[in-house]
């Protein structure tokens, strides 16, 4: 009976607490959906949450130590929680907002996926801008070098030219000298016979070793420029031998030079008609398959046999140019026409 009394006291409590509670304000409308906002409800309702869970560990040791009156005050607090988690939570529970909330994230999660998409292309862009602009400027400085290398090599020849003209033409200057003094003495020679003719007229005739003194100083002078001229030739022929071999070593370098543009231009020229016919090597990976059929066509490059049978296949085929019915063989590769039409240069692609 006393159980009974108390719960009755406790329930007409409870009646007069809910009879003198306020009305409940009407729900707000419907929040949009949106993974911000959803997150912002999720962080509203740690809360309650929080304080259900405490309140729910309250009731339990209320009602394990038989304390009706806090019991009852617990459960109240709790109701009051699990109202308040409600309608926290009401939003998330709306018809249709879990789908909004799912194409909103998706809708977010591509344009996040297109934006590092974009990043990426972007960056591969500028790397691949980078190294097509490190390419250039390595083919530029190839370049430059080059230019410089030949404008050193011409101005050393010009240099080398410039100072064997300019010993040669002292040597040819000296020789002038030598010959001028050879002349000079020739002419003492001939100045002394007329002088000695004179004064033999006058009855004057010079002593034998004056004429002896005067042979002998003129023999000594005629060894000496007879040996300087030697020797200044001698340096004149090997000065005329060293500038021929400079031209020579000049015409062997631009020949050599000539030499090495042809044979670039024909392996650039190769390597063209081998990738209209083959493809191009860097763009098709599998080129190594492509080894044994190129091996085949090449045989006649290794093999003598291989030639002979290959010349006597083709020879049979031999005809005039003019003949009527077949034509003569082409020298190298029949290289194919452009495409007749946009969808065969698609396919030709």
């Amino acid at each position: 009976a006393a159980q009974r009394q108390q719960d009755e006291l406790w329930l007409s409590q409870f009646l007069s607490r809910r009879r003198a509670a306020p009305l409940a304000p009407p729900p707000p409308p419907p929040v949009a959906a949106c993974p911000s906002g959803a997150r912002e409800l999720l962080v509203a309702a740690l809360g309650p949450v929080a304080r259900l869970a405490g309140l729910c560990r309250t009731l339990r040791q209320r009602e394990a130590e038989g304390d009706e009156a806090g019991w009852a005050q617990a459960r109240d607090e709790a109701e009051e929680a699990r109202r308040q988690l409600q309608e926290a939570v009401r939003p998330l529970r709306e018809p249709g907002y879990r789908e909004a909330l799912q194409r909103k994230a998706e809708k977010a999660r591509k344009r996040r996926q297109r934006l590092q998409r974009r990043k990426q292309e972007a960056r591969a862009a500028r790397e691949e801008e980078a190294a097509r602009a490190a390419e250039r400027e390595a083919k530029i400085d190839q370049w430059r070098a080059k230019c410089i290398q030949e404008v050193k090599e011409k101005n050393r020849e010009q240099e080398l030219k410039a100072a064997a003209d300019s010993v040669l033409s002292e040597v040819r200057k000296k020789q002038a000298d030598t010959k001028r003094m050879v002349d000079i003495l020739l002419g003492l020679e001939k100045l002394r016979k007329l002088r000695k003719e004179a004064a033999g007229r006058k009855g004057v005739c010079p002593p034998p070793w004056a004429d002896e003194e005067f042979e002998t100083q003129v023999e000594s002078l005629k060894t000496l420029l007879k040996s300087r001229t030697e020797l200044y030739e001698a340096e004149e022929r090997a000065l005329r031998v060293m500038l021929e071999g400079e031209q020579e070593e000049e015409r062997k370098r631009e020949i050599e030079k000539k030499q090495k543009r042809e044979r670039e231009k024909l392996l650039q020229q190769k390597l063209e008609i081998d990738s209209k016919l083959f493809g191009n090597p860097d763009e098709f990976p599998l080129a190594h398959l492509l080894q044994p059929f190129r091996d085949y066509y090449l045989q006649a490059e290794h093999s003598v046999a291989a030639l002979i049978q290959i010349r006597h296949e083709w020879d049979r085929y031999l005809v005039p140019a003019d003949h009527s019915e077949g034509s003569c063989i082409p020298p190298g590769w029949v290289l194919p026409t452009l495409p007749s039409s946009d969808t065969w240069a698609t396919a030709v692609r």
